[in-house]
């Protein structure tokens, strides 16, 4: 029987605003950084310092959204570029 241990890299729990029409999230703040307990990832307090391994995760995982408000509305982003679409 053999174990494998599967590692995610690091990831973010941020909470934010979700916009209902168009499903963005706007991110208010990070909540807490999940660490992968992996000697691969640079970030992970478990990675070495001394490392100079290129291949090591470099990069955050997903970011882990939670609603804590829900807008019924599109983005500001998407309202900006839907003002700026010509209409056919």
């Amino acid at each position: 029987m053999h174990i494998f241990w599967v590692t995610t890299p690091e990831r973010l729990n941020s909470e934010g605003t979700r916009w209902s029409k168009c499903g963005h999230f706007q991110r208010h703040g990070i909540a807490a950084i999940m660490d992968c307990n992996s000697r691969q990832c640079e970030r992970s307090i478990l990675h070495p310092r001394s490392c100079k391994d290129p291949s090591c995760q470099k990069n955050y995982g997903q970011e882990v959204q939670k609603d804590i408000d829900v807008v019924k509305d599109y983005c500001f982003q998407c309202r900006a570029t839907a003002a700026r679409t010509v209409p056919t």
